[in-house]
């Protein structure tokens, strides 16, 4: 591990978040900032500021954005807001808004 970069709390849920990150995992750090930028998926937003921040941690100790990849993306679950909604005869239904925490990893490419 290079550079990292996280962030907690995030109004978006997990598993929607989980497969964008599939698309960029194991991926150049620019090729991977390439595929999020043509995508059209909400979490996107989140994880271009993610990428970008882990890619300036790295350029400040050192090391060039063009040797780095994403060597690891995880997003685990956090803490659900839990609200209601009315229904039939009196009573509620619960609604979770699911909120996540989104970390990646850079490394050096193999052979650098």
């Amino acid at each position: 591990m290079i550079a990292k970069a996280e962030v907690k709390f995030v109004r978006i849920s997990p598993t929607k978040v989980r497969q964008v990150m599939d698309l960029i995992r194991d991926k150049d750090a620019r090729n991977a900032e390439a595929i999020l930028l043509n995508l059209n998926k909400r979490p996107k937003e989140f994880l271009i500021k993610i990428l970008r921040s882990a890619m300036a941690n790295a350029k400040v100790k050192g090391f060039n954005p063009e040797q780095l990849y994403v060597s690891r993306a995880i997003c685990n679950v956090g803490p659900s807001w839990k609200r209601f909604k009315a229904a039939a005869f009196g009573r509620a239904q619960p609604i979770l808004k699911r909120t996540s925490h989104i970390k990646i990893e850079l490394d050096l490419k193999s052979g650098e």
